[in-house]
């Protein structure tokens, strides 16, 4: 024999089982249950891996990482927050905006947006807002004139088309008594395009540009905000918090935490599930090696007492078995390794596939803010679910392999 004298007999008992089709059938199903519980959890994680990078790159991309606004009054000087904001690190960009609350009418009563006036020049350094709309559209954001982008979704339900004129009814503050609202106000615009985003922002916002905001609102100095771009997005929260002490002025701080965090915390609430399902599914076909190692050792109970009585120890009966159990385990991380590697690789792909082939749609962009199932596999996540079940399946095997290290050889010869 080649090798440690464990390991050989572990090896030969395990390519050995067919000779009982019962245990080889157990010991089939414990391999299969283990590889479906690994491909399922690597799927299961690299979609969700998916959606945390799609939440980063398009919707923490457009909508404000952290943002400062006046609170009495509109920033005046918004190139000296963005001068302060800029002193501190971690901090990349800042650019101004002109936000308002406007109603639009829509068949059967009217709807709530917020409008923003935005300035592309400045807003290219802190949003991918232009990555979602026709370099046309982005360019009638730069123009004084009463054109406005709203979400494709919201265009539909409107039912409106690009270059039609919509009435937006807006809060008109009196000049004389700041902050008091005197009637809302009706402004024309016409559709200059539409942003393709999904989810619920296509339906709630628009963009105008910002010196026409101004216009509407009677801010011939100033801005009602400065957004601020982060390295870190989850570095947020501390950062605006440093800003807001560094400025003079008074101002209302927020960051994407308090506005989408709730989706964030979502998917990870949704990973800790699943990975705590599907471990207890791999420690369900872990049961499955207890059972065909029990039954294992009564099958082979006189080579065993044959062994023992030509001097092989104790320890080394319980490592035949255990190399026999880990096998299983072994066989069963592997191919569920295989197949969830290369399904999670190419889950986009077969999530397309089947909605064309059912004709159905599994992600709603009206309701999520994607509209197709996302992925991106981590090998570390990878390694974690083998590492996980590779060990459940040789703990699975100590109990099956210590009864067959107190085997007696007399007794186990003598009912031969």
């Amino acid at each position: 024999m080649k090798g440690p004298l464990a390991l050989s007999i572990g090896w030969r008992f395990y390519r050995a089982r067919q000779s009982n089709s019962f245990i080889s059938f157990i010991s089939f199903a414990s391999t299969a249950g283990i590889a479906l519980g690994v491909a399922v959890l690597i799927i299961v994680l690299s979609a969700m891996n998916g959606f945390e990078r799609e939440l980063e790159q398009r919707l923490l991309g457009v909508i404000s990482q952290a943002d400062v606004v006046g609170v009495n009054e509109p920033i005046a000087d918004w190139r000296a927050v963005e001068q302060t904001a800029l002193q501190i690190e971690g901090i990349t960009a800042a650019a101004p905006f002109i936000r308002m609350q406007g109603l639009v009418q829509k068949p059967g009563g009217f709807q709530g947006l917020a409008v923003v006036g935005i300035d592309p020049e400045q807003e290219a350094k802190v949003s991918t807002l232009s990555q979602f709309m026709s370099p046309e559209t982005w360019q009638s954001l730069s123009e004084d004139d009463n054109h406005i982008v709203l979400g494709e979704s919201l265009l539909k339900k409107l039912g409106l088309e690009v270059g039609d004129t919509l009435a937006l009814y807006v809060q008109d503050l009196d000049p004389e008594h700041a902050g008091s609202l005197r009637a809302a106000k009706s402004h024309r615009f016409v559709v200059s395009g539409v942003y393709r985003l999904g989810g619920e922002l296509e339906l709630t916002t628009a963009y105008i540009p910002m010196r026409y905001a101004a216009n509407i609102l009677n801010l011939h100095q100033g801005v009602t905000g400065v957004r601020i771009s982060v390295t870190q997005v989850f570095e947020a929260p501390a950062k605006i918090r440093e800003l807001g002490y560094a400025l003079n002025q008074s101002v209302y701080i927020s960051d994407w935490t308090r506005t989408q965090g709730h989706l964030y915390q979502d998917i990870q609430l949704v990973r800790t599930i699943m990975y705590l399902v599907l471990v207890l599914v791999i420690g369900v076909a872990c049961f499955n090696i207890v059972s065909t190692l029990v039954m294992a050792v009564r099958d082979k109970a006189s080579e065993i007492a044959i062994l023992m009585t030509m001097g092989l120890s104790r320890l080394s009966v319980m490592g035949i078995f255990m190399v026999q159990g880990a096998l299983n385990g072994l066989v069963g991380c592997a191919l569920g390794g295989v197949i969830g590697i290369a399904t999670a690789i190419n889950l986009s792909a077969i999530a397309r596939d089947i909605e064309q082939l059912l004709g159905i749609q599994l992600l709603s962009a009206d309701v999520y803010f994607v509209d197709f199932l996302p992925s991106e596999l981590h090998m570390a996540d990878v390694s974690l679910v083998i590492a996980t079940a590779f060990v459940m399946s040789l703990i699975a095997t100590l109990y099956p392999a210590w009864k067959a290290s107190r085997i007696g050889p007399a007794q186990a010869l003598a009912g031969r």
